[in-house]
């Protein structure tokens, strides 16, 4: 299907934390007929994030921050989600492991690559990459809490997997990165209780 579509201009109109681009694009549509579209497309990079389990308690590591986007729509000011963070660079897995120990103080060894995502296809370029990894009290090594010259002031909270699971229906945990990780750690229990990740 991509070669129905041709990117005919693009204008960079804002470069900042973001980048904000124009585009005219041309559409070939299934009845023979061609259209152009004007477009904008947002890009600050592409991202991982990470859910934290810990099988000896049964409980998920979540953070808790401010976020822009959700307060200027009318939503919480503060959000509950997974560790998360834009690659800089580096491969998603280094880029996770850094930032959940950024984030949450948690040393994190061995990850699973869940699946990749882009989290609003009509307007973002941001894909993620999601992962889930195991630990344990002891690997709590720092405070976490974000960087303080990144300006990063986060909680830290710890969760029972279920209780954390019930919150999206209550409307407490509306964060789609979130959401999917919690839904597929109640689909792969089995594997979560067992503490490994199958071969």
């Amino acid at each position: 299907m991509n070669d129905t579509i041709r990117i005919l201009e693009r204008k960079i109109v804002w470069k900042k934390f973001i980048r904000v681009e124009e585009l005219v694009v041309e559409q070939d549509l299934p009845d023979g007929r061609t259209i152009r579209l004007g477009r904008e497309v947002h890009d600050h990079g592409a991202a991982a994030a990470i859910l934290l389990y810990d099988p000896a308690r049964s409980v998920v590591v979540l953070v808790r921050q401010f976020r822009t986007g959700a307060h200027m729509a009318g939503g919480p000011s503060y959000l509950l989600e997974i560790p998360a963070g834009l690659l800089d660079g580096d491969a998603p897995g280094e880029a996770i492991s850094r930032e959940a120990m950024e984030e949450t103080g948690y040393f994190v060894g061995e990850t699973r690559h869940l699946f990749d995502f882009f989290a609003s296809p009509g307007t973002l370029t941001e894909k993620v990459a999601l992962f889930v990894a195991f630990v344990s009290a002891t690997d709590r090594v720092s405070e976490g809490g974000g960087l303080e010259d990144e300006h990063e002031f986060i909680e830290v909270v710890e969760l029972p997997l279920y209780e954390a699971f019930k919150m999206i229906e209550s409307g407490s945990i509306i964060d789609a990165k979130t959401i999917m990780a919690l839904q597929w750690a109640m689909l792969n229990r089995q594997t979560l209780e067992e503490a490994h990740f199958p071969a």
